[in-house]
């Protein structure tokens, strides 16, 4: 009931018994939870998803006008991965892997349609979903890492690095980034009760995803952590929230290195973190490391319209390409190669110009768009095309910003409409 009004003012579509509202946002918690589990197959997250999707479809979604270019898009980037792949369907794991990719964007539509309508309540629930599900993850991590469950040291951890419910370390670094940033906002804006509440859960989740050892998920913390907390001074309303952003942001700084300091402090956990730290691994150099594959294949695919197909690279150099652009050419030609970095920036530009509209969840929007902005910074780096959560924030993206398009246009013929009133 607390959602009522406002989702009543934004969203005039929603109509829905209050039944039916409480059943959907309950679902939205459920996915949002649900993703942190994925260390089995299927996962909680495709069932729950499906479940979700009917759920809605049945109870009431609609596609907007809006989401007309996602969905091209999407379309155009799967007829070529399809297509380069049709060579290859005598082999069950491309198979699979095109199957996922038709399913990655069937979820993207679903999200954007979700977000579209009763969007402050829903974002909200997705929020706290991804935040319980991700304490459950961080926590398993950090208790698998110093060995505090019996037995789970193989489950939880990979390699010597914490990855809790996840099959990778660096996956679950890389999912803990946007519950980390909700609570994180939570820690600089909230009062005293809910703000101390989540000192604690960002701790944990920065803990995990520092025993994760993934530098690009240590990175990618930090750096959507600063932007996300200058998005949100710049957004303020009033000097007094700004200057306190700004200085909690300072306390959680300190506190961050001080909790580094004293795991440094650990014989084993500072010679992981010396070696994880380095920028000259082995399989980053040479002609054939990770950045020398990016210009070998680039060249490759400007000769090749059609690609190589999916989980080919592997062939022609010694690892996958660990740059989700480059697999977009290789996997499905030229094709694929221009939709997929088409989608993404659109997406990111689109995102940069609703960062200042005024709308009820902002807060959410800030902390979801840095996430989605860091991700698409790490796809240089590594193979993001099939992770789930960045497919999720890039139809919430979608689905706010559809939102945002339409709350904009009734804020203004309202404000039409009391000053012809006025008048």
């Amino acid at each position: 009931m607390a959602y009522a009004a406002t989702a009543g003012e934004m969203n005039a579509a929603v109509r829905a018994a209050p039944g039916v509202l409480a059943l959907q946002r309950a679902l939205v918690w459920l996915v949002g939870a649900s993703g942190a589990v994925v260390f089995i197959e299927p996962s909680p997250y495709e069932i729950m998803t499906l479940l979700a999707a009917v759920t809605f479809f049945a109870t009431g979604l609609r596609l907007r006008l809006a989401l007309m270019p996602l969905l091209a898009l999407l379309v155009l980037l799967n007829v070529g991965y399809t297509i380069s792949a049709i060579p290859l369907f005598e082999q069950s794991e491309v198979v699979s892997w095109i199957a996922t990719s038709w399913y990655m964007a069937v979820t993207v539509v679903f999200f954007a349609m979700v977000m579209s309508e009763d969007t402050a309540a829903r974002l909200d629930m997705l929020r706290r979903g991804l935040v319980v599900g991700a304490m459950v993850a961080s926590v398993l991590a950090v208790a698998g890492y110093f060995h505090l469950v019996p037995g789970g040291n193989d489950l939880l951890t990979l390699y010597g690095r914490a990855r809790g419910t996840f099959k990778d370390p660096n996956v679950l670094g890389a999912f803990l980034i946007l519950p980390a940033l909700f609570s994180l906002q939570s820690v600089v804006s909230d009062k005293l009760g809910k703000a101390f509440r989540n000192v604690f859960a960002f701790a944990i989740m920065s803990l995990a995803i520092l025993l994760a050892f993934s530098r690009a998920a240590w990175g990618g913390l930090v750096l959507t952590s600063a932007f996300m907390l200058v998005l949100m001074v710049l957004t303020g309303r009033t000097n007094a929230q700004r200057s306190r952003i700004v200085i909690m942001a300072i306390v959680a700084a300190v506190l961050g290195l001080a909790l580094i300091a004293v795991l440094l402090s650990f014989d084993s956990t500072a010679e992981m973190f010396k070696q994880r730290a380095s920028f000259d691994q082995s399989y980053d150099e040479g002609r054939f490391g990770r950045f020398g594959r990016h210009i070998l294949g680039a060249e490759m695919a400007l000769d090749m319209p059609f690609g190589i197909g999916p989980l080919q690279f592997h062939r022609f150099f010694p690892e996958d390409t660990h740059n989700s652009y480059l697999n977009a050419f290789m996997s499905g030609g030229w094709l694929s190669g221009v939709c997929y970095p088409a989608l993404v920036f659109t997406t990111v530009i689109m995102g940069f110009r609703h960062v200042f509209v005024p709308v009820p969840w902002q807060r959410a929007y800030l902390a979801v768009f840095s996430a989605f902005v860091g991700t698409v910074g790490e796809s240089l780096v590594i193979d993001t095309d099939h992770w789930r959560h960045f497919w999720m924030m890039l139809g919430a993206m979608w689905g706010m910003i559809a939102a945002a398009q339409i709350y904009k246009v009734r804020t203004d013929n309202l404000r039409t409409d009391e000053d012809a009133s006025s008048a």
